[in-house]
């Protein structure tokens, strides 16, 4: 089941993304809502699995693994579990998701060096369940990973705001 969120949720997000530090009076000031109310919003978000954490956000190319790549498997029948454990198992894996079409699973991938990386997919290749491997190198990043954008698209109602936080005339 989806919550759905209104303009002051999209408001607090956004609040909590340019100020990650901030705490629930400041939140509350910077959205002009009562603290009660940053607080409710925020746990009703965490509750329903919205709102995953708080940071530290990492950039690993900065933390000395500059190099990345996207990994595609092709995978037996009925081996999700398995390769699950595997990619588990190996720190480069940053990300993984089982997927539709040719492939089985999309890895994301980071590493310090080329031949670091060619470790991690030789790695993969000697896999049992794991039948063939596709990957690319990230050269650049276009977009990073963002989510308020799509939240912001939408149009949402905007709840009343109390009149001590309204803007004076």
């Amino acid at each position: 089941m989806t919550t759905p969120l209104d303009a002051l949720d999209v408001d607090l997000l956004r609040a909590l993304r340019d100020s990650p530090r901030a705490g629930v009076l400041e939140l509350s000031r910077t959205v002009g809502v009562a603290r009660g109310t940053v607080q409710a919003r925020l746990h009703r978000m965490e509750e329903s699995g919205i709102l995953t954490g708080y940071g530290p956000d990492l950039d690993v190319a900065a933390a000395g693994y500059g190099v990345q790549a996207f990994v595609t498997l092709e995978i037996a029948q009925g081996a999700l579990d398995e390769v699950t454990a595997e990619l588990t198992a190996l720190p480069a894996v940053l990300e993984a998701y089982a997927t539709t079409g040719s492939s089985d699973v999309l890895c994301r991938l980071a590493a310090s060096s080329h031949e670091d990386l060619q470790q991690t997919l030789l790695a993969l290749n000697r896999s049992p369940v794991v039948s063939r491997s596709t990957s690319v190198v990230v050269l650049s990043v276009v977009v990073p990973s963002r989510a308020l954008p799509l939240l912001e698209s939408t149009p949402r109602h905007a709840p009343r705001r109390a009149p001590a936080y309204r803007e004076a005339p």
